[in-house]
C-alpha cells in the first residue's frame, strides 16, 4: 500500500491519493466507460501571477478607470479593433479576447465581476493556497476543495480518471484522500513508452524497491492504454485550431479525454504569466498582457469548438488569486490587488451578461486606497458551479468554515 504519493516526473504521469493500491490506473483504464452524457464535467483554469481583471473584462462605463490608467487603459468601445468589445454598455472585452465575445453574445459566458477572497494578502503563494484549499487564511487545512468534492461524492461507476489535472504535478486543489491523475502532456506521456519504462525498471530495481518498480510498469501499462486513444493523431472538429504552447496543447488534450468518455468529472489546468508589474499593456500590440490573454482566448474557443454538442455536459472556469491595483505604476504595470474576474462557460450557463455588485472605483470606494473592492466571495461562485453543474449536496463539506446560502449564489447557472 502506498500512503502518500507516486509522482512520476518524467513519465508525465503522477497520482496521488490515500490508501491507494498499485495498478489502479491501469485497472480503470480497463474498466467499462461511463455512458456519454451519463457525468458532468467541471473544467477548472487558474491564471496563475494575478491576472488584471480590469483589463480584462473593462469598466470603461466607470469614469475613475481612466483616471487611474493614463497609459495602459483600453479605449471604450468604437467601430475598430483597438477598443473595448462591448458587453452591456458599462463594461467591455479586451480586444484580444475578440473570440469570446461571440459566445457572450449566444449566452454561453458568464461573467462575475469583483470576486476575491474574504482574506487580505497579497503573496501569491499565500492566496494560491487559499484559493485551492478554498479555506482562506488557514494554513492547517491540507486538502483542496476539489479533492474534497471529489472525496464526498462517491460515485459506483467512477473511474481514476475522474479527478485529473493536464500539468506534471497535482495541483493544490486535487491533494487529498481522493486519487487524482497529473497526466502532463498525453502526447509526451505516449511516447516513447518501452523506453521510459525500462529506465524506471532499472532505477527502481536498483534502490530495490520492488513495490515502486511494480507500480512503475502498471502505470506506462496504463500510458499504454491512453495511447490506443492516439493522443497524437488526434484530429480536433473540423475547422477547430488550437493556439501553439503548453495551454492549447493541455486544452486539446482535456478535450480528447472527455471525448473518449473516460470518465472525467473534475479537471483542472493552469497558465501562468500573469504578474505584470511592467510593460502590461493594454490592446493588442501594446504589451505582455494583451498577448497572454489572446492565447487564453483562443484556447478557450477552441477547446469549446472542439467539445460542440458535449458542451451541454460542460461547465469551464476560470479563477486567479488576485487581481491588480485600480492604478497603474511607473512602469507602464499594475501591482497586487484584491477583487478580479471570473468566466464561467457552458451551454448550460446563463450567460450574456456581467454579474456581480459594482463597488465603483472612485477613491472612496477603493480598498485600502488602492484596488477593486471584493464583492463576491470566490468560494460562492466555486460552490454554486458545483451544486449548480455537478449537482453536489454537501458543499459545506467542501467548503469548511463556510455556510453554504444559495441566496448569495450569483444565478449563472440559473
Amino acid at each position: 500500500m502506498v500512503s502518500r504519493r507516486v509522482f512520476m516526473k518524467d513519465g508525465g504521469v503522477a497520482v496521488l491519493g490515500l490508501s491507494m493500491v498499485p495498478g489502479f490506473v491501469y485497472r480503470a483504464a480497463m474498466a467499462a466507460r461511463p455512458k456519454p452524457g451519463s457525468r458532468k464535467t467541471l473544467v477548472t483554469i487558474f491564471q496563475r501571477g494575478g491576472v488584471d481583471g480590469l483589463n480584462v473584462v473593462v469598466p470603461f462605463g466607470d469614469k475613475a478607470y481612466y483616471e487611474h490608467r493614463s497609459s495602459i487603459a483600453v479605449p471604450e468601445p468604437k467601430a475598430d479593433r483597438t477598443s473595448a468589445l462591448d458587453l452591456d454598455g458599462f463594461f467591455g472585452l479586451n480586444p484580444a479576447m475578440a473570440p469570446l465575445h461571440p459566445l457572450f453574445k449566444r449566452g454561453e459566458l458568464a461573467i462575475i465581476h469583483a470576486t476575491g477572497s474574504p482574506h487580505s494578502t497579497r503573496s501569491h503563494f499565500e492566496a494560491q493556497d487559499y484559493m485551492e484549499s478554498a479555506v482562506p487564511g488557514n494554513k492547517t487545512i491540507r486538502d483542496g476543495w476539489l479533492n474534497r468534492y471529489v472525496h464526498a461524492n462517491q460515485h459506483p461507476e467512477a473511474t481514476s480518471f475522474r479527478a485529473v489535472t493536464m500539468g506534471q504535478v497535482v495541483p493544490r486543489a486535487l491533494e487529498g484522500g481522493a486519487p487524482a491523475l497529473a497526466l502532463g502532456n498525453l502526447m509526451a506521456a505516449g511516447a516513447d513508452v518501452e523506453q521510459r519504462q525500462t529506465m524506471y525498471e532499472s532505477m527502481y530495481d536498483q534502490d530495490n524497491s520492488t513495490l515502486l518498480s511494480g507500480t512503475s510498469k502498471e502505470m506506462y501499462e496504463a500510458i499504454k492504454q491512453l495511447k490506443e486513444a492516439s493522443p497524437d493523431k488526434y484530429t480536433p472538429a473540423e475547422g477547430v485550431r488550437y493556439p501553439g504552447g503548453v495551454f492549447g496543447t493541455n486544452l486539446r488534450n482535456l478535450a480528447q479525454l472527455i471525448k473518449a468518455d473516460l470518465g472525467v468529472e473534475v479537471a483542472f489546468v493552469d497558465i501562468g504569466g500573469w504578474d505584470t508589474h511592467a510593460n502590461q499593456g493594454s490592446i493588442p500590440g501594446t504589451g505582455v498582457l494583451p498577448q497572454r490573454l489572446g492565447q487564453f482566448a483562443q484556447a478557450i474557443a477552441a477547446f469549446r469548438a472542439d467539445l460542440d454538442k458535449r458542451m451541454d455536459d460542460v461547465v469551464l472556469l476560470t479563477m486567479s488569486e488576485f487581481g491588480r491595483t485600480a492604478r497603474e505604476n511607473g512602469n507602464g504595470g499594475t501591482d497586487h490587488g484584491k477583487a478580479n474576474v471570473m468566466f464561467v462557460l457552458g451551454s448550460g450557463v446563463k450567460g450574456g451578461q456581467v454579474y456581480g455588485d459594482w463597488p465603483g472605483l472612485d477613491r472612496e470606494h477603493l480598498n485600502e486606497d488602492r484596488d477593486l473592492k471584493m464583492t463576491t466571495d470566490f468560494r460562492d461562485v466555486f460552490a454554486e458551479v458545483l451544486v449548480g453543474h455537478l449537482g453536489c449536496e454537501n458543499p459545506d463539506v467542501v467548503f469548511p468554515g463556510l455556510t453554504t446560502d444559495k441566496r448569495r449564489f450569483r444565478g449563472v447557472l440559473g
